[in-house]
């Protein structure tokens, strides 16, 4: 099984709505999916993710799948850390998450960061590993050990439209990154694709592999411009 997650496109927040530079993205992103032949869509709940998935639906001839447990992370995200002043985790400047022997916490007590533990995040995160578990195994891939066991193998391609901080938290969980080193090196585009083996081996265990992470090379095969959050050019 594959399984491709996607952050939502440029959004405009006040309306939980794609701008014009995110619909155009919308677009390219559905061709994307389209072309990749997804089996299954499965949204978050929000505005700006079911918009971005509606191109692909259109595309494919596909439902899409509301899956509550995806929405963004809300009030869990946010810190004082490190100056008094309540701000996203997202906004703590990143060497902070790697300073202090803080990068090698490790991925069970990476909670303990500065900064991490001052916010709501490990709640945050449970639950999306426990809603990410049910929904794994109703794909037919169980949490066990630290691994998936597969309890009905299938060869299927899975896209789920989402949020950055979702997503980070989600791909922390099933890599096995420890959350302060994601949220200190990894960032997450408008429309970046990213795609999650789930090898069917043959002793029935399996384990989560990155094939790749925020693609957006449908935006430079759509002859889109390619800033990253529209601030900066990659």
């Amino acid at each position: 099984m594959l399984l491709y997650i996607i952050r939502h496109g440029e959004p405009d927040y006040t309306t939980d709505t794609l701008t014009k530079r995110g619909i155009l993205q919308a677009e390219a992103v559905g061709k994307r999916i389209a072309d990749s032949k997804i089996d299954m869509i499965f949204s978050s709940p929000m505005g700006r993710a079911r918009q971005t998935a509606e191109p692909a639906c259109r595309n494919l001839g596909l439902d899409c799948h509301i899956e509550e447990w995806t929405h963004e992370i809300g009030n869990e995200k946010y810190t004082l850390f490190p100056d008094g002043v309540k701000k996203s985790v997202t906004y703590v400047q990143n060497t902070y998450y790697r300073e202090n022997g803080n990068y090698d916490l490790g991925y069970h007590r990476a909670f303990e960061c500065q900064g991490l533990n001052t916010s709501g995040m490990k709640s945050a995160v449970s639950y999306i590993e426990e809603n990410g578990n049910r929904f794994l195994e109703s794909l037919g891939y169980k949490a066990e050990n630290e691994n998936y066991r597969i309890i009905k193998p299938n060869d299927k391609k899975i896209a789920l439209f989402c949020h950055s901080a979702f997503a980070r938290a989600w791909v922390s969980v099933l890599l096995h990154i420890p959350i302060n080193v994601m949220w200190a090196s990894f960032g997450y585009t408008h429309t970046g694709v990213t795609i999650i083996e789930f090898k069917n081996n043959e002793n029935r265990i399996t384990a989560p592999k990155c094939l790749c992470y925020s693609d957006t090379s449908h935006l430079y095969s759509a002859k889109l411009d390619m800033k990253y959050d529209n601030y900066i050019e990659i």
